[in-house]
């Protein structure tokens, strides 16, 4: 085995399991040992302008880029030729969509990491490892839309599907296709590598909250509120409550 080859394993078999060794043994940790501090620390109170923007669109925007990944990577392609949608039809809306989903992702992320950055109250309660987290999803986000940009949207386009898709489904077959990912270009490469290394990140950082999804809410009972009039106490000497002395009768 050459040494291209052993770094080629390394990079594609080898650095894939041990994030999601990392990701999963890491929730697993900090669920056990630090279950008070599974939260997103929110910091509302502290900053609310550019919060109420950027955290609608960066959510929204990941949810969106989040499903384009599910339909593009585990859905193989034969399966949406086998219900009828033609691989250009397929192309163009991915490249539409996801590059109208990472566009928002983007703006949302920027606007996050400046208000961390800028704003001295909401600096204060931010950890080295949520800036880590920020650079990690913008990094991701960068070398996803610039090929979804460039190549698919107004190039001449490139079918990962044949290449990172049967790649990322065969990590979790224990068969993972090591020469369909070496021959894919590089920026699909750091994409792949960039998101390898926010999984390892995940588990120490606020982006544990993304699991604390409250489904109970769909199923609680429903908290009632009545309103009611003020209630004038009653003036001593008449019926109900009444003055007395300490320690005299009732």
């Amino acid at each position: 085995m050459t040494d291209a080859s052993t770094l080629d394993v390394f990079w594609w078999v080898v650095l894939p399991y041990v994030a999601m060794t990392v990701f999963v043994v890491g929730h697993v940790w900090r669920w056990r040992y630090d279950r008070f501090g599974w939260d997103c620390y929110s910091t509302e109170l502290l900053e609310r302008r550019l919060l109420k923007w950027g955290a609608p669109l960066f959510h929204y925007g990941a949810f969106a880029a989040i499903l384009g990944h599910v339909m593009g990577i585990l859905v193989p392609a034969s399966v949406t030729h086998a219900i009828g949608i033609p691989e250009v039809v397929y192309r163009w809306f991915s490249a539409v969509g996801g590059a109208l989903a990472a566009l928002v992702v983007i703006v949302g992320i920027a606007i996050l990491a400046s208000r961390r950055m800028l704003v001295p109250r909401v600096k204060a309660t931010t950890a080295t490892i949520d800036y880590v987290a920020l650079v990690m999803l913008l990094i991701i986000v960068l070398t996803g839309v610039a090929p979804t940009i460039g190549w698919n949207l107004f190039g001449p386009g490139y079918n990962y599907r044949l290449t990172v898709g049967p790649w990322f489904r065969g990590l979790f077959t224990g068969s993972p296709d090591i020469g369909a990912m070496t021959t894919a270009p590089v920026i699909y490469q750091l994409h792949a590598t960039a998101a390898w290394a926010l999984w390892a990140v995940w588990p120490f950082s606020r982006l544990v909250h993304a699991w604390s999804f409250p489904l109970w809410y769909l199923w609680r009972p429903f908290v009632v509120y009545r309103s009611r009039g003020a209630i004038v106490p009653p003036e001593p000497g008449t019926t109900g409550r009444r003055w007395r002395k300490i320690g005299g009768p009732a």
